[in-house]
């Protein structure tokens, strides 16, 4: 790592899955996926003050969250009992990303918190073997480790650095949180529906509902979608309605398993004109750009 100043505050960026298909589904229950993963110029921000002690503590209480579920204290204590070190951290959390918005904001603080601490803590350890013990907090924790918008295959570890355009995009916040793991049980019941597409095996005749595996190619041809919005928008009418709503300006999506929905635009001005359209009962939003590159990446390894 460069010797090079350190900020005093620690961005956490969201992310946006510009595509999400659900490709199988492992022995283990999990289920594998095909995304592509960008970052956008907008999200939570971190300050770190190092203890001596060896404590590791939050500043001020996350609302809705509790010490236990709080993905900052868990990456700072991962890291702690891996590296051996004897210092700690109190940290301090500006949260701008909603929870269960489909945004990655606890996996980004996460990472973000690893990639503070390593400097700070004077640990020096490789990205890469932060993300090896970030996957360990969440499937998504790795790509914001290693700074760079990926395509993502597994379950959302297995990264090829990618380059998609970095466009001008209005997200969108319904007012209300989904659970990542509710919707995947939700998607897993859909495979038993009668409506659910057959597939003709070489042992058997089986129903499946999952997407077949693309290329990068495929992508950039188009025809990709998230095939978790019908399950969201039944799980989740706000969703469907905000989806609805902004599919009026052309070609919207929702990220990740929601809530947030995301619409590419030609410009930041464009954006806020539509931002300002959406009645405030129907959700909030903001306008960001998508970057390829994770911004403490370049403030710490450039």
């Amino acid at each position: 790592m460069p010797n090079k100043p350190l900020p005093a505050r620690w961005p956490a960026p969201a992310k946006l899955n510009l595509f999400l298909h659900v490709t199988g589904r492992r022995a283990d229950g999990y289920h594998t996926l095909q995304t592509l993963f960008q970052f956008l110029d907008y999200g939570d921000e971190l300050s770190v003050e190092i203890t001596a002690d060896g404590t590791i503590a939050r500043a001020a209480p996350l609302a809705g969250v509790s010490e236990d579920a709080d993905l900052t204290l868990r990456a700072a204590r991962a890291l702690q009992a891996a590296s051996g070190t004897d210092k700690g951290a109190r940290i301090a959390l500006t949260k701008r990303l909603p929870i269960g918005g489909g945004l990655g904001g606890g996996s980004s603080d996460a990472a973000s918190t690893l990639l503070a601490l390593n400097a700070l803590w004077g640990l020096d350890w490789p990205p890469a073997e932060l993300a090896r013990l970030g996957l360990g907090l969440g499937a998504d924790v790795p790509v914001f480790v290693h700074g760079r918008a990926a395509w993502a295959e597994g379950v959302g570890e297995i990264l090829t650095p990618a380059e998609p355009a970095e466009s001008w995009y209005v997200v969108l916040i319904p007012p209300v949180s989904v659970p990542t793991a509710r919707v995947f049980g939700a998607f897993a019941l859909m495979g038993r529906m009668p409506e659910c597409r057959e597939r003709k095996d070489a042992q058997e005749r089986q129903l499946t509902h999952f997407t077949p595996a693309i290329t990068i190619r495929d992508f950039l041809a188009g025809g990709t979608h998230n095939d978790l919005e019908p399950v969201v928008a039944r799980l989740y009418p706000e969703v469907g309605k905000t989806l609805v709503w902004l599919r009026r300006f052309g070609a919207a999506r929702m990220s990740g398993s929601g809530a947030c929905v995301f619409l590419p635009v030609a410009s930041a001005e464009v954006g806020r004109t539509i931002l300002a359209q959406c009645p405030a009962s129907q959700a909030s939003g903001f306008v960001a750009r998508g970057v390829n590159r994770h911004p403490l990446h370049r403030l710490l390894y450039d």
